[in-house]
């Protein structure tokens, strides 16, 4: 009976505390925008940088204290009518072009954009190459002389009488 009250107790403890966690990880801005449509545009925008801090999340999933100043300063600039081109060079000379997670087609950045391209296209060329190798060396296998056809004979015949 101890067992089940105590299973009954931890389970309970670890129901609320995993359901506390979850209410206080998702805070919510309280900022208000001017308009509706500067709302969709700010997080638009918000969404396309990159946290410094996290840099693995946008503006807008971070919880970092950076990535929620850094979504204040996106969202008065949208309310300040700036363009979204400017919102993004204030951020990217603040930041370096580590804030975009698409960084614009320049010579610097032509490996990023096209690599994964390259890759797939080596790893085709590597495949039919080695397919082709393959089938090379069956078709070589399978294609006996008459030398080796009449060796294999009479070996078979040496098996089978020795049986």
């Amino acid at each position: 009976m101890m067992v089940f009250n105590m299973r009954s107790l931890v389970l309970s403890l670890m129901l609320f505390f995993g359901v506390s966690t979850l209410a206080q990880a998702t805070p919510v801005d309280t900022y208000q925008f001017q308009s509706e449509v500067n709302q969709v545009r700010a997080l638009s925008i918000a969404n396309e940088l990159r946290c410094p801090q996290c840099q693995n999340q946008n503006l807008i999933d971070s919880n970092s204290p950076v990535a929620q100043d850094l979504r204040l300063v996106v969202f008065k600039m949208v309310d300040a009518g700036k363009s979204d081109r400017e919102i993004i060079e204030f951020m990217t000379s603040r930041y370096g072009e580590f804030v975009l997670y698409k960084p614009k087609m320049e010579p610097k950045t032509y490996l990023l954009w096209l690599g994964p391209s390259l890759l797939l296209i080596m790893a085709f060329l590597i495949g039919f190459m080695f397919i082709r190798r393959h089938s090379a060396k069956v078709n070589t296998a399978q294609t006996m002389t008459e030398e080796e056809q009449a060796r294999l004979a009479e070996l078979l015949k040496q098996n089978k009488a020795s049986e």
